[in-house]
């Protein structure tokens, strides 16, 4: 999306703030800031309804947030590359989801919510855990996987309770994990 079709407004200057700050991130070899900027430009696009650029720009910061190392970041980055392809699926279908014309981006909605969900437990925190689990949970029920996202929210409610380990891939059923 070239920046003169956007509209002046409160967008494109986001999207010129996120274009400086990936200049400066790549200027000063900072990885985890290149990373920052990359999924603050997706989030512009993803506003202005540029699904294909968004996960374009997510899919660059997420093979950067590799290279820091940083499993939250991955973790968050995976779930916002889930999101973006489940709505790009929900676009695609246009109100009709056996049409097959969103199969692919709902395919890669799946395969990014099971790669979230497979680093989940090795997050910071159980409240991001748990958070985790809630968006996967609903982009996966926005791909029409409602058993998954069902047992994704039974498994954040029982992680609230205290009743599961913090290890999802250790966990019964952890499927495609």
């Amino acid at each position: 999306m070239q920046n003169d079709a956007i509209p002046e407004g409160p967008v494109r200057d986001a999207l010129r703030q996120a274009a400086a700050d990936l200049d400066a991130a790549e200027s000063g070899g900072q990885p985890h800031a290149r990373s920052q900027a990359l999924a603050q430009m997706a989030r512009c696009y993803r506003g202005l309804g540029a699904s294909d650029a968004a996960e374009a720009a997510y899919a660059q910061a997420l093979r950067w947030s590799h290279l820091v190392g940083s499993v939250d970041l991955t973790v968050d980055l995976l779930c916002d590359l889930c999101d973006t392809a489940a709505s790009s699926a929900e676009q695609l279908d246009d109100g009709d989801p056996d049409s097959g014309r969103g199969h692919a981006a709902r395919e890669r909605a799946r395969d990014h919510a099971f790669e979230a969900m497979r680093l989940a437990g090795a997050v910071a925190d159980s409240r991001w855990t748990v958070n985790v689990l809630l968006r996967v949970s609903d982009a996966l029920d926005r791909c029409g996987d409602r058993d998954d996202a069902i047992a994704l929210q039974t498994r954040a409610m029982r992680l609230i309770a205290g009743e599961l380990p913090m290890d999802l891939a250790t966990m019964p059923g952890a499927r495609n994990c």
